[in-house]
């Protein structure tokens, strides 16, 4: 199978929306599990790892919400493949560099993936658009219990889920967000809300997880301990501190309109300048001002087009993707090349900024 033809166009896939997607772009709770009696991955042998795959992909293909899934060996994949699904966060860079012994099953909607013999035997994932934490916790809760019936997972009473990582031990769960904080960051309180959140035992991350810069001013943030709290007080809990953070966000991106609005437009306005008219532009570049456009929309100074035309170019003009449109793969230079020529292309039609904002309440809510 095809992992290009099977994945969710780009475009369609921009067009997902959800609760208070202005701010929160996705929702994702990840399950850590593994089989009783079978060593952990980073201990196991190929043909361990092989024998453990076997195992489990039949049970997680024969799974209801998996009906017409792709599943493949991670071995099978090109590296432009897997880099394309760290893009689209369905799997973590550190599973794209995997080989034999290690696979993927999604299904069709890309909102249910679970990655084989990672850092341990099963980590399986629901995705969705905005603040939808309740929503997924019902999914993936639902899709565990149903596998659980056709594997033996390793279990203790006194500890809960056995894990590679001591701190995924008890429930394995992970519960977290990511979010679009231009406001915060523009209005230099990005790092005290980052101390406040970990003082709470929540962690923040960058775009790809742990160890990755922030990149396009999205942040995700999660819980780091899983041990001695149920699944449904973290989920929670995260609801209540992702419910202050969108406040702070909202209220930072006010203030800046109120007593910064040369500033604010400074930069939504540099940002368009630069993505529509460059010749050479990296992805970070590429990201970060892409961001401050997607402000722009949310603020309502660019009528005319939606907050999805950002997204998408959010996502192809990504390293992987943008390579997925010529038929050799491509050096750095001439990624930064093509990369400036599609944002010339694509934004084209798109008239710059008001040079004013807009009166209160003109701002986008949705996409």
């Amino acid at each position: 199978m095809n992992l290009q033809d099977f994945l969710i166009p780009p475009a369609e896939s921009a067009k997902r929306s959800g609760p208070k997607d202005m701010i929160v772009m996705t929702s994702r709770i990840r399950l850590a599990r593994n089989l009783k009696d079978s060593a952990f991955p980073g201990w196991a042998k190929k043909a361990e790892r092989v024998k453990t795959m076997k195992a489990i992909v039949p049970a997680v293909e024969s799974l209801p919400s998996m009906k017409g899934c792709f599943s493949e060996s991670l071995d099978n994949l090109s590296s432009i493949d897997k880099q394309i699904l760290v893009e689209r966060h369905l799997i973590s860079r550190e599973h794209a560099a995997k080989g034999a012994g290690s696979g993927l099953v999604f299904n069709k909607s890309e909102s249910v993936c679970f990655m084989i013999n990672e850092e341990d035997h099963i980590r399986m994932q629901c995705l969705l658009p905005g603040l939808q934490l309740n929503e997924v916790w019902a999914q993936i809760n639902k899709v565990d219990s149903r596998l659980e019936t056709a594997l033996d997972f390793a279990f203790r009473d006194d500890w809960g889920y056995l894990t590679a990582c001591p701190t995924n031990l008890g429930t394995g769960i992970r519960v977290s967000a990511m979010l679009h904080l231009p406001g915060l960051v523009l209005g230099e309180q990005i790092n005290q809300i980052i101390q406040s959140v970990n003082k709470l035992g929540l962690a923040v991350r960058g775009l790809y997880g742990e160890g990755t810069e922030a990149l396009g001013n999205v942040f995700q943030v999660s819980n780091q301990m899983t041990l001695g709290e149920a699944e449904e007080g973290i989920v929670e809990r995260l609801n209540k501190v992702l419910s202050q953070i969108i406040e702070h966000e909202e209220n930072a991106r006010e203030k800046l309109m109120e007593q910064k609005p040369s500033v604010l437009m400074n930069h939504i306005g540099r940002a368009y300048g630069t993505l529509s008219n460059s010749h050479i532009v990296s992805s970070k570049e590429t990201m970060n001002l892409l961001s401050f456009m997607r402000l722009g929309i949310d603020l309502g100074l660019f009528p005319g087009i939606s907050r999805t035309v950002v997204d998408e170019l959010f996502l192809i003009t990504q390293p992987a993707h943008l390579q997925t449109q010529f038929t050799k793969k491509l050096g750095a230079d001439e990624r930064d090349l093509r990369r400036a020529d599609m944002l010339r292309e694509r934004l084209k039609n798109v008239d710059r900024p008001l040079s004013q904002l807009p009166p209160d309440g003109d701002s986008e809510e949705t996409a």
